[in-house]
């Protein structure tokens, strides 16, 4: 999408104060792996920050096999409009012969899935609404239903997984807010966190004029999309999603740029993820 349908003047205060994003935490992150070494499987909790662009998850997919033709991943994604985690009954998603029972193939073919269903997910990937973890009425919730969910999580034997949304395009300080309150949930449970809004701010920081939101100013764009899902990949998997053939559309500079930004996001957040490939 490109940046003319925003008013001139908005386009401009955008470009000024994005260039001033913090592309770090304040808070270090205390885990540096889901606790999976190799995931089979994950479900997506959240909301439409998760299903905008036919689904992050799926784009993950796309990448992980661009990586990997050979590594079956199930995934499953339970969203809500708008939600936060308090409206996720998180309990439900792993009631036996439900979720995950059975998946559509690439030529429309129904699938039935061998699943354990004392252990139907390797990971739970869960995210609160675009505002919850930071807004003065709904930050203690967000905390509450972290913990909440992580145990109900673990009760079922997955692990859970947290992710760091991004600021608005117009609310740039939201940036180190969101950074902070998702890192202190996963210090807190134990969580692996996965630094998407750390991402949109680093490409925002390089290239502002890269439209990295819809029209909203909240949701994302394609390239938004894209670079979070080459931040899970990069963060799951412990792997660089650079050099990867699969660009969602993109032109092949753009994906370029967006993979190395999320390897990059993911050394930076991890610290040491480096020296421990």
């Amino acid at each position: 999408m490109p940046l003319a349908p925003l008013r001139p003047l908005l386009a401009a205060a955008l470009i000024g104060s994005i260039s001033a994003a913090p592309l770090a935490a304040q808070t270090a992150p205390k885990r540096f792996d889901s606790g999976v070494e190799r995931p089979q499987s994950a479900i997506y909790i959240g909301n439409s920050f998760f299903y905008y662009n036919n689904s992050l998850s799926n784009h993950v997919q796309r990448l992980l096999h661009a990586a990997d033709p050979g590594y079956k991943f199930r995934v499953t994604s339970v969203t809500i409009s708008g939600s936060g985690e308090s409206w996720h009954d998180v309990d439900s998603y792993f009631r036996p012969g439900a979720l995950g029972r059975y998946s559509f193939t690439g030529d429309n073919q129904v699938v039935f899935n061998k699943v354990d269903n004392d252990h139907l997910f390797d990971l739970a990937i869960m995210m609160d609404c675009s505002q919850c973890p930071i807004h003065p009425q709904l930050q203690a919730e967000f905390f509450e239903y972290s913990r909440k969910h992580s145990e109900t999580v673990r009760r079922h034997n997955a692990r859970p997984v947290f992710f760091m949304s991004w600021a608005y395009a117009d609310r740039p300080e939201m940036t180190q807010q969101l950074a902070d309150a998702y890192t202190k949930a996963g210090n807190d449970n134990d969580a692996l966190v996965i630094p998407a809004g750390l991402a949109f701010a680093r490409a925002h920081a390089q290239r502002p004029a890269l439209v990295l939101h819809a029209e909203d100013r909240r949701h994302p764009s394609m390239a938004g999309t894209y670079l979070a899902a080459a931040t899970v990949y990069a963060a799951l998997f412990r792997k660089s999603p650079e050099g990867l053939d699969y660009t969602a559309g993109l032109d092949a500079g753009t994906a370029k740029f967006l993979q190395t930004v999320a390897w990059q996001t993911v050394q930076s957040y991890y610290g040491r993820l480096s020296a421990a490939k």
